[in-house]
């Protein structure tokens, strides 16, 4: 049973990508609010991020937003993608290792909405964690 106080963070998001129209615009908005936030902004050729919001420049070519899922093993990128196609989803890239680093395995679907929907796998890897737990103190 899960407990009404407790929330985690860490382990369903891996990325979220926003395409930006205005790009410096975004840039400056982005860098001032995450400076607040103590999280820094890294630049590259093209795109900028800060941990998991990846932001590009251009007109998107699916929905509003690009949504990346965490997947344990590329079999639950396999399972997430027969998933999504039976639930009304749309192939938008079956299940493979993609050129984007290596061991990077994922598969994409559009929601009913048009939205990118990705599963990804990097690779093996050790978690720190399985998630953060934030606990609601306020009632105890």
């Amino acid at each position: 049973m899960v407990e009404l106080n407790q929330w985690h963070r860490g382990r369903l998001i891996d990325h979220i990508q926003l395409v930006v129209a205005d790009f410096e615009a975004c840039k400056r908005f982005y860098a001032a609010i995450l400076d607040v936030l103590g999280v820094p902004l890294v630049e590259g050729e093209g795109y900028f991020f800060a941990d998991e919001l990846f932001v590009t420049p251009g007109t998107p070519l699916t929905g509003r937003a690009h949504l990346a899922f965490q997947a344990a093993d590329e079999s639950m990128v396999q399972r997430f993608h027969a998933a999504a196609l039976v639930a009304g989803g749309r192939d938008n890239g079956a299940p493979e290792l993609r050129d984007y680093h290596p061991g990077y395995y994922a598969a994409f679907v559009l929601d009913p909405e048009g939205n990118n929907i990705e599963a990804v796998y990097h690779g093996p890897a050790r978690r720190s964690a399985p998630s953060v737990v934030l606990t609601d103190d306020s009632q105890a």
